[in-house]
């Protein structure tokens, strides 16, 4: 099994269990994690890791899975305590403040807003960043060169332009576009803005459909669909979280949905041209192994990102069964069905 297959296999339930944040539990305890090793940290000097999720979905659950797989196969001693803060910001400050006085040696943030709880709550302490678009613009950094901190990690910028490409390629006609996202999230906007500079290229119309919360998505893509030919969704943790939900509205009114990862095409969406996110986690891994047992310094490690021949193209058959669009090009250029994902 490749990597790209381990990515849609469902999350390993050891790992994330159900994603409860258990606030009492000492936070690098590795009572709740994932360990490689002789299974006795304090005998054996194991690494202590602090691993925040901001919440649970197909990307960023793929993330965690490499991140904990690269550490597997690097054979190093560690506990690992799994932590999901559910898309709540004062969970996730809680919970890394909690790892911070607990004394880990390394934290893993997987988004934005966990990065930026964890960046808050330490400058001492090595941390790893993953699932994030652009660091430097998210002030997590000092530049993506050189990160100057205590923080580094791998970038999920995705192939915006290609993705776009891909909507001209199965809607040609479309005449207008709805950029679907969450406002709470930085990354979220830099993603729409490379969207229009791309459809204002291509002479395609677009509009904005914001959220601020899962609680108003339901009530804004049912505003959306009436009004556009076509969805654009980035890989925005709201929205992805929300994909099953925002997929149902959509291909009930006959919208094609272009995503900006494979999870949002499992869900439900047409097509992606996807960053692979169990590698990308894979890759963050990697750099935590260097941090942990070279003592390589997160303040000169670039952030590393994926290049765009690295992505996956990603189509949904059932998905363009119900929506009458057809995506027999994508296979015939090499693209995977992930309807029975």
């Amino acid at each position: 099994m490749n990597r790209f297959e381990l990515t849609r296999r469902s999350f390993t339930a050891g790992i994330l269990g159900t994603g409860a944040i258990a606030l009492g539990l000492a936070g690098c305890s590795g009572e709740q994690g994932a360990g490689s090793g002789s299974g006795s940290a304090a005998a054996s000097g194991s690494y202590r890791i602090g691993v925040l999720q901001l919440t649970q979905h197909a990307a960023l659950d793929a993330a965690n899975e490499g991140f904990i797989a690269a550490l597997d196969e690097a054979g190093i001693d560690y506990e690992a305590d799994q932590q999901n803060a559910s898309n709540d910001q004062n969970a996730c400050q809680t919970i890394a403040q909690t790892f911070v006085n607990d004394g880990c040696d390394l934290i893993l943030a997987i988004a934005t807003p966990a990065a930026q709880a964890v960046l808050g709550a330490t400058q001492d302490i090595p941390v790893v960043g993953t699932a994030i678009t652009d660091f430097a613009a998210s002030g997590l950094v000092d530049s993506n060169d050189a990160p100057g901190g205590n923080l580094t990690g791998t970038s999920d910028m995705n192939p915006v332009e290609d993705q776009i490409a891909l909507l001209q390629q199965l809607i040609p006609d479309a005449g207008t576009v709805g950029l679907l996202f969450c406002t709470a999230e930085s990354n979220s906007e830099i993603q729409i803005e490379m969207a229009e500079e791309a459809l204002d290229a291509a002479g395609i119309g677009h509009e904005r459909f914001t959220v601020s919360s899962s609680n108003e998505i339901q009530s804004v893509v049912e505003t959306m669909v009436g009004q556009v030919d076509v969805v654009y969704a980035p890989t925005d943790n709201t929205i992805a979280a929300a994909m099953t939900q925002v997929a149902s509205i959509a291909n009930a009114a006959g919208v094609p949905t272009i995503c900006g990862e494979v999870g949002m095409v499992e869900a439900g969406g047409l097509a992606s041209v996807s960053i692979n996110y169990y590698e990308l986690g894979y890759r963050a891994g990697e750099m935590a192994v260097e941090i942990l047992t070279e003592g390589a310094d997160p303040a000169e490690m670039p952030i590393e990102t994926m290049d765009a021949e690295d992505c996956d193209l990603v189509y949904n058959q059932a998905t363009a069964d119900e929506i009458g669009i057809d995506v027999s090009a994508l296979a015939d250029d090499g693209g995977e069905d992930v309807s029975a994902a």
